[in-house]
């Protein structure tokens, strides 16, 4: 099913499209088998524009159409039962309908779909008994119908991305805080060390959040995805510690460029061989954590605690260089290095 849904993607009949389509004629069905409307418009043109990339994004626009839609009928019924159609009625009705609809401070959709429908009614309901109920009836129909679709049909599931964009997340924390470690003595630099390394592990941190975003939306108001919220809710944990971890590496580097534009490392830590190694033990156990919280856990969960109590070691040891310190700037600034070096540990072992 897979390679058949990119084909057919290939050629620009995305699966959403599909969706639209069948959601549409469907719709034109119902409402001319069941409901006997003769010109059921409004079915299939509230399946098309409900049909959404999740099926919460589809409930949301559902309820909006058919509220609006509802607003709009009550507006053309009341000033049409004082004004036939003309220059002034169609004025008033789209002039009231979207005012009364802004200061109830609702969706703009709304807002435009009750100047739309109060227009339609007025120019075609007034003279037809029960046109405007029908027309309601019509859209709650082809609303429902596209939702049930875009459920039933092939349900977007998001959790896919969400685990690659960790991974990625993952390596990418580790890449960051190796080079970190190897700008210890780069002086020349200042307050620039890792500033375009720590800005690309911040976009794929927030890349990573807003792919679990989606994932809980496609998963919303889905009842055929169920058995996914439980990976999801693991996931989710992952990448708030990811990002725990993303905010412990920036502080890292605003360590590392304090101590490389005071030139520290030149006059009272020459030795940097041991806090580059707890930042290199330390980077491991980044990529080793996603792969653990993405993969079977059986599988990468060993390593990663190897790794854990080898970085814990570096760290210790790392400690140890303390004692040559003489300046308190220079012992505050290296302990909250590793200070935060602890804390990646912490979030990789919970």
């Amino acid at each position: 099913m897979p390679q058949v849904i990119n084909f057919f993607a290939r050629i620009g009949l995305s699966l959403q499209i599909v969706k639209t389509a069948l959601a549409a004629t469907v719709s034109w069905v119902v409402a001319t088998t069941v409901l006997g409307s003769e010109y059921p418009f409004f079915a299939p043109l509230a399946s098309i524009l409900t049909v959404q990339v999740t099926v919460a994004d589809s409930v949301e626009k559902a309820t909006q159409r058919i509220i609006g839609i509802i607003g709009g009928v009550a507006v053309s019924l009341l000033i049409g039962h004082w004004l036939s159609i003309s220059t002034l009625s169609i004025f008033l009705v789209i002039i009231i309908g979207m005012g009364i609809s802004r200061a109830l401070r609702m969706n703009p959709q709304i807002v435009s779909q009750v100047a739309v429908s109060s227009l339609l009614v007025l120019a075609f309901g007034l003279q037809e008994d029960g046109y405007a109920v029908e027309r309601i009836v019509e859209t709650v129909v082809g609303s429902v119908v596209a939702v049930l679709i875009n459920a039933l049909i092939v349900p977007q599931n998001a959790i896919p991305e969400v685990e690659n964009s960790m991974l990625a997340l993952g390596e990418q924390g580790t890449r960051t805080l190796q080079f970190l470690a190897r700008q210890l003595r780069q002086t020349e630099k200042g307050q620039l060390v890792g500033r375009q390394e720590t800005d690309a592990l911040i976009a794929a941190t927030e890349q990573s959040i807003k792919s679990l975003q989606l994932a809980e939306q496609s998963l919303k108001y889905n009842p055929f995805l169920t058995r996914k919220r439980t990976r999801l809710s693991r996931l989710a944990i992952g990448v708030k510690r990811l990002e725990h971890i993303t905010t412990q590496i920036r502080g890292i580097r605003r360590g590392i460029a304090d101590l490389n534009s005071g030139r520290i490392f030149e006059s009272e830590l020459q030795d940097t061989l041991a806090l580059q190694q707890a930042m290199e033990a330390t980077a491991v156990c980044i990529s080793l954590f996603s792969q653990t919280m993405v993969g079977p856990p059986e599988k990468h969960r060993p390593a990663l605690s190897a790794s854990i109590r080898e970085a814990e070691e570096r760290q210790n040891h790392c400690l140890g260089t303390l004692r040559s310190i003489r300046t308190d700037r220079t012992i505050r600034d290296v302990g909250s290095i590793l200070t935060d070096l602890n804390r990646i540990l912490a979030e990789a072992a919970r």
